[in-house]
């Protein structure tokens, strides 16, 4: 029972901007969370505040870093890896041609 009531309770008619009650529903979901726009009762949108759309977007950011990162490490090999020195001597890098350089590394 909890669920359709959860349901009952986060779904909005399409109506309901059409009679010009936007700026309700947009407080509503600042206060109260996620809506689910219906449009001939089928499932339209879903609203969300800006902060839970970009904490939501964060997530699944994180979830493909960590996909990605996972995959590399499924395939991590000590023997193939090549020393910051190797890099340097086969490019010709210098002390002096790193010295200015900043980065940051994620």
């Amino acid at each position: 029972m909890v669920n359709v009531m959860s349901a009952i309770e986060n779904t909005i008619s399409i109506s309901l901007f059409n009679r010009g009650q936007a700026g309700k529903i947009f407080e509503e979901v600042k206060r109260c969370g996620a809506k689910v726009v219906m449009k001939n009762n089928t499932a339209e949108c879903v609203l969300l505040s800006p902060e839970e759309y970009v904490r939501l977007m964060d997530e699944v950011n994180d979830a493909r870093l960590l996909a990605v990162a996972a995959e590399r490490m499924a395939h991590y090999d000590p023997a193939a890896l090549v020393s910051q020195e190797d890099v340097d001597r086969e490019f010709g890098f210098t002390d002096d041609d790193l010295a200015d350089v900043e980065a940051d590394i994620e």
